[in-house]
């Protein structure tokens, strides 16, 4: 028995590498590892707008998404204003985390109650958003976070999901594909060989089987697709006692170690760069990890590693115009 369920694994290993990834439908090399460096939570705080700035023009950052709900969104869309050509999606935002520091549906009360908890503002977990909203309600406050980014004059290059909250039910899921493919806006999600993120994530009931039918459903849509998903480095903290310096170099060495493991493909690299000002704790206690980010973006051993290693970069702005370019 032990014999057969390690051929088992040894064949379907086998059938993984042979399968043709999206990176290379899209056009890139065989066997390339294609990356997005992707920051997330822009327009949340003065402090993640100045420190997604510097992360992506004194960095190696090259793409990002925007908090509509939140205060700062209006400062940020100065920077899109002189800067049009940026990666610049949404994270949709079905979550309002931060004790004394909240935001609102955009859809507003009367037509997403579901939604909004006993201030006023969105539910503070994923947990609870999935149990008092509908999918109903999450379609409509998709819809409104989309019509301000494009009220506001930008038609967004990707969308994805704040928290996860859209991976959480079957049905937060479904619409959240569905606003996607029904807008031709290209939604991160990993259809690929999802490597990575199997080991680091909780399924939600998302089977490799699953994640490639959808991948599939994807791709025929003319959506790029990623073939994995890159989303740990929240989780390293780093320490309030380092110096800049020692925190840069400790987020390098980690997002190095682990670029190292990943499998060939097209991966969106997921982190959080914040200019941490004296306010920031006061919203939240996450500043060096956000602040790390950051300074591993801006650190000229990181930018040496990915040249020294032909690591691929790209945006979804490129990749969805690779998938349009093969029809």
């Amino acid at each position: 028995m032990k014999y057969l369920i390690t051929l088992f694994f040894l064949v379907n290993t086998i059938y993984a590498q042979c399968q043709e990834t999206y990176a290379e439908k899209l056009g890139y090399p065989k066997g390339s590892k294609v990356l997005i460096l992707h920051i997330d939570d822009v327009g949340m705080s003065y402090d993640s707008n100045l420190g997604t700035i510097k992360a992506m023009e004194e960095g190696v950052a090259n793409s990002l998404s925007m908090m509509m709900p939140c205060p700062w969104i209006p400062g940020f869309f100065k920077y899109l204003d002189k800067n049009p050509n940026t990666d610049a999606g949404l994270h949709l935002t079905l979550t309002s985390e931060f004790g004394d520091y909240r935001w609102g549906p955009l859809a507003g009360k009367p037509a997403v109650p579901g939604l909004v908890d006993k201030q006023g503002a969105i539910w503070p977990s994923v947990m609870a958003t999935a149990t008092h909203a509908s999918p109903d309600e999450i379609e409509t406050e998709i819809r409104a976070q989309l019509e301000r980014s494009r009220t506001m004059g930008w038609e967004p290059t990707h969308l994805d999901s704040h928290m996860g909250t859209l991976f959480a039910t079957k049905g937060f899921l479904e619409r959240y594909l569905k606003v996607g493919m029904e807008e031709g806006i290209p939604v991160m999600f990993p259809g690929g060989h999802n490597t990575m993120i199997s080991k680091t994530a909780a399924s939600a009931g998302l089977t490799q089987e699953v994640t490639n039918a959808i991948g599939k459903q994807l791709w025929d849509a003319n959506l790029p697709v990623l073939d994995d998903l890159h989303n740990i480095s929240y989780g390293w903290k780093g320490d309030e006692k380092m110096s800049d310096t020692e925190l840069q170099a400790y987020k390098t060495k980690r997002y190095i170690k682990t670029i190292k493991s990943l499998k060939p493909g097209l991966t969106m690299v997921i982190m959080h760069c914040t200019w941490t000002t004296e306010v920031f704790p006061e919203i939240s206690g996450s500043g060096p990890t956000r602040k790390g980010d950051m300074l591993a973006m801006m650190d000229p051993a990181f930018k040496e590693y990915l040249e020294d290693n032909n690591i691929i970069l790209t945006t979804w702005r490129e990749i969805k115009k690779r998938r349009e370019a093969l029809n």
